[in-house]
């Protein structure tokens, strides 16, 4: 008896990751490598508030280099936001801008190199482009690129996808294109001292998420596994210990090598499945922050999935160091060592918001590569209905 021959594409990112070295002395290191003469920075009100933060330094170590910045990028990556950004960053003649923060900024940064190459200037030209930047085009649309140094665990530098939220819909769309992912990461564990401890953490449980949902993929292959698999390990340990001593720069960076290996499994031909897309429509229709969101959906997708692929959760399980327990058990665990919100109840949704919950999250393409199918939203209630 044989096995069928496993066939797929693997499209890797032309990136550079430096790791370790402090994030200023990085950033402004390779610009001049480059030969870089007009960088822009985007970044949060938060971080720019703060007397000697991470981006206040690396603004410092640019020099004359620096040309500007914009520190409005909301949560979860509002369109108006991108649009502002673009404007102040063409203004500026920036040749390359540097995000400096979570998800949402660096996700917003990408949608910004796409308004500048695309020559969009408002929001309704933003929206009507959507098409065009759907990940299929390898056009070189211009020269404008992105460095990123992430605060959180949230791995969007590593992806070519931007999720921005369009706030009159309250729906999240999905931008892509190669050239919009990083040409360079700086992951500096000294960067992510002034994140909030809360939103660091959840944001390691999205790590965890991408980690476990590439890894019971239908499409997983070996690749997949080996980088899950080491991810889920890492994060297992690395979070509850960044808990216990929150200045421990090593622990820090384990779980950024963590985080960096969980999205490499889900960049192997495996993708993601319900969990993502229930988080989705949990960020864009309810303000859920990002990385709370898979703090409600792994577990309950998880336990979902089990009639399905309950051996492969067991092989999850024992990587995160617990053998014999149901891999949905101990995500949650490891969600209530961190103190995070594992309820809809938690982040203030009510149980009879799950109907509509549900036929928000059923329309994500994530949906169509859960392990067990779902066919209707009735199915994703069913889910939801483990959160309550």
């Amino acid at each position: 008896m044989t096995r069928d021959v496993q066939t797929g594409v693997v499209s890797l990112l032309a990136q550079s990751v430096v790791f370790g070295k402090p994030a200023h002395e990085a950033v402004a290191d390779e610009a001049a490598r480059r030969g870089l003469r007009r960088i822009f920075v985007t970044s949060t009100r938060s971080l720019a508030l703060l007397g000697n933060g991470p981006l206040q330094k690396v603004i410092e170590a640019l020099g004359p280099r620096y040309v500007g910045q914009f520190t409005g990028i909301g949560a979860h990556s509002p369109d108006h936001d991108i649009v502002a950004a673009a404007n102040a960053a063409r203004q500026a003649g920036a040749e390359v801008i540097v995000a400096l923060g979570g998800g949402s900024v660096i996700d917003a940064t990408k949608a910004v190199l796409m308004c500048l190459w695309d020559g969009i200037d408002n929001v309704e030209a933003f929206r009507a482009a959507h098409p065009k930047f759907d990940g299929v085009s390898t056009t070189e649309l211009g020269r404008e690129r992105a460095f990123a140094v992430p605060t959180t665990l949230s791995a969007a530098e590593f992806t070519a996808l931007a999720g921005i939220t369009n706030p009159d819909t309250g729906q999240k769309m999905m931008y892509r294109h190669r050239d919009a992912a990083p040409q360079v990461v700086v992951l500096d564990p000294a960067a992510t001292l002034d994140t909030p401890l809360r939103l660091l953490l959840t944001s390691g449980i999205r790590a965890v998420d991408h980690a476990a949902e590439a890894f019971c993929s239908p499409t997983a292959n070996p690749m997949t596994e080996a980088y899950a698999l080491n991810a889920a390990r890492l994060l297992s340990k690395a979070l509850p210990a960044m808990k216990a001593a929150p200045e421990d720069l090593v622990q820090r960076q384990l779980a950024q090598f963590g985080m960096w290996q969980g999205i490499l499994s889900s960049s192997t031909g495996a993708g993601t499945g319900a969990s993502h897309a229930i988080g989705y429509a949990l960020g864009a229709s309810y303000g859920v922050p990002h990385g709370e969101t898979s703090c409600i959906s792994l577990a309950p997708t998880l336990r979902w999935n089990a009639e399905v692929n309950r051996e492969r959760q067991d092989v999850l399980a024992e990587a995160m160091g617990h053998p014999g327990q149901p891999a949905w058990q101990v995500v949650r665990n490891l969600v209530c060592r961190l103190e995070s919100p594992v309820t809809l109840g938690d982040v203030g949704i009510a149980a009879s918001e799950i109907s509509r919950l549900a036929e928000r999250a059923f329309t994500y393409a994530p949906m169509r590569n859960n392990p067990r199918p779902i066919a209707s939203p009735n199915e994703v209630a069913e889910i939801l209905a483990y959160a309550t």
